[in-house]
């Protein structure tokens, strides 16, 4: 029953990314790699031509079903070794202050993408390269970005602050250099939102980035103001349903916010129905939300 479900989950996803497949066609996009395996569960609710999602997530199946050890280890199945020959720990004067980050893949003239991983509360940079906790997710993310050309960054953050958002913004300069072709995408795990939404709001800054991926984060008005908005920057929410720290109400009238300024804007809500604060790190589909702000990218540029 619960393979049904997930193959339900996979052919569901699969006809809603239909309409998109012209224009990724078009453009550069992420091969698929275990899509059976990290697909989305069963939609229960779809509203906004399928912008908003309700998800299927249960406990039983999506965390202690798919991990030899709750939380902490994930069933070999989700995971592939072959990240860990292209993974370095790297550091680099941001700001004014030598900060660490780990970078799988390597930057050069041919680099098809550049994502950032910035984590919350209580984190580092060794959270967006773990490979067998959050069912496996960040594993997979490594592996899509490594077999298709990408690198992938996750640093330290100093959140709550403006300087934490200029390490970042300086971060992505000097990768730029060395990729200049590259698009970005920076996606931001709960307390590290207040840095994508730093980013978002800076003239200069927002511009150029791909998109915005928020996941469990806080909500910030701004971001309907902000200069990231006003170029059409993709957005996608990720949210749990049952999350304590933020909550998903509030997240979701920021969505409405700026469906209702602009009906056609680009941004998605993936609503981990019973999920807490770090479900959708663990569920996010990485490759279907990181292909649909590609397909929109390229789209704005043609």
């Amino acid at each position: 029953m619960q393979g049904n479900f997930r193959i339900l989950g996979y052919l569901v996803g699969s006809a809603l990314a239909v309409t998109l497949s012209v224009a990724q066609a078009a453009g550069f996009e992420l091969k698929p790699f275990k899509n059976e395996l990290f697909a989305y569960p069963r939609v229960l609710e779809q509203s906004k031509n399928g912008a908003f999602l309700r998800l299927d997530y249960q406990i039983q199946r999506d965390l202690r079903d798919r991990d030899e050890i709750p939380e902490r280890r994930v069933e070999g199945r989700y995971v592939s070794s072959r990240p860990s020959w292209y993974v370095r720990e790297r550091s680099a004067v941001l700001a004014g202050n030598k900060r660490k980050h780990i970078r799988v893949g390597a930057p050069d003239a041919d680099t098809k993408l550049l994502l950032l991983y910035l984590h919350g509360k209580g984190g580092n940079r060794k959270q967006g390269n773990a490979d067998w906790t959050f069912g496996g997710n960040f594993n997979r993310l490594k592996n899509l970005m490594v077999r298709n050309r990408g690198v992938y960054l996750s640093p330290d953050v100093k959140l709550a602050s403006s300087r934490g958002t200029q390490e970042i913004r300086e971060l992505i300069a000097q990768y730029r250099e060395e990729a200049p072709q590259a698009k970005v995408i920076v996606a931001c795990g709960s307390m590290g939102s207040q840095v994508c939404y730093g980013l978002a709001d800076q003239a200069g800054v927002a511009g150029p980035l791909s998109g915005l991926m928020f996941l469990g984060g806080a909500t910030d008005q701004r971001l309907s103001t902000s200069e990231a908005y006003k170029t059409g920057v993709p957005i996608v929410f990720g949210h749990g349903s049952a999350d304590r720290v933020y909550s998903w109400e509030k997240q979701y009238q920021l969505f409405e916010v700026l469906t209702g300024k602009k009906k056609q804007y680009p941004v998605r809500f993936r609503l981990f129905e019973t999920g807490s604060h770090g479900t959708p790190i663990r569920m996010i589909d990485w490759r279907d939300e990181i292909n649909w702000i590609l397909s929109i990218s390229s789209k704005a540029r043609q």
